[in-house]
């Protein structure tokens, strides 16, 4: 069967790294932006209730975006630099939505924007997930910092739905 998958590989023109490659430049692109969301929302409820928690998870998020071209040079695979670009381009765009205020955050924003960290704190921890049930066979990942990395990610996510919830309270009251 993996002969199949090879035949196939190389029929359109790529190869194992050559696909590892790109997954991990995928991987590359959206921490770029979670680095910037993550500082973003931490520099915009420094002193609040959230504001501590949120600047330990940017400062992690940073880490761990750090972390990624160094897991890329082990096995040889290239940054696709466009991709992370394109990323770093789009963030500030997504800053740009109704949150029913002029001037100022609203409640609403600081709720978008933690559902927003989430989900890319989420994407990252899947795509360790998926490294890390390959690395044990393929000796150019490191299953121990991805264990690391899967169980960093963990807790982030349950301090961001932590805060998530609260603030679903308070933007979105009963009536």
């Amino acid at each position: 069967m993996n002969d199949v998958r090879s035949a196939a590989a190389r029929r359109v023109g790529t190869n194992r790294s050559d696909l590892l490659g790109s997954y991990l430049s995928d991987h590359l692109a959206g921490p770029t932006v979670g680095t910037r969301r993550a500082a973003h929302l931490a520099r915009s409820l420094r002193g609040s209730p959230y504001g501590a928690a949120l600047g330990t998870i940017a400062a992690e998020i940073t880490e761990d975006r750090a972390t990624l071209p160094a897991m890329m040079r082990k096995p040889g695979v290239p940054a696709r630099r466009y991709k992370v670009l394109a990323g770093g381009a789009l963030e500030p765009a997504g800053r740009l939505k109704s949150n029913g205020r002029l001037i100022g955050r609203s409640p609403l924003t600081t709720l978008l924007e933690l559902e927003l960290l989430r989900l890319g704190v989420e994407g990252e921890a899947a795509a360790r997930r998926s490294l890390r049930r390959i690395a044990d066979s393929d000796r150019r990942l490191e299953p121990e910092r991805l264990d690391q990395l899967i169980e960093r990610a963990q807790r982030q996510l349950r301090v961001l739905e932590d805060l998530r919830l609260r603030q679903s309270q308070q933007a979105l009251p009963a009536t």
